[in-house]
């Protein structure tokens, strides 16, 4: 069995994903219903509960945390150019 590498739309995964959680169906009934492999359903699943608490989480705070982010990154920016400039200075270029 020789296929091709296919990507799969986060829709795609999300509805598979859903269908493992409800338990209805066993994983090699999904994976003969939409054609993907049992242990890709399996990861998929784990995925979505692990990221689930962030659909419900403040995307506020997570703004914060990456604005507190980027303003270090954008420092250690300044740093090192201020670093490869004395460097070039002194070098002579």
């Amino acid at each position: 069995m020789n296929r091709k590498r296919r990507n799969h739309l986060p829709a795609f995964k999300a509805k598979v994903a859903l269908a493992a959680i409800k338990g209805d169906k066993t994983l090699a009934e999904l994976a003969e219903q939409f054609d993907v492999h049992p242990n890709q359903i399996q990861d998929w699943k784990k995925q979505l509960l692990d990221q689930a608490a962030s659909v419900f989480g403040s995307s506020q705070d997570q703004k914060r945390a990456d604005e507190s982010h980027l303003k270090t990154l954008h420092a250690k920016i300044g740093e090192l150019a201020l670093e490869n400039d004395f460097l070039a200075k002194a070098l002579g270029r």
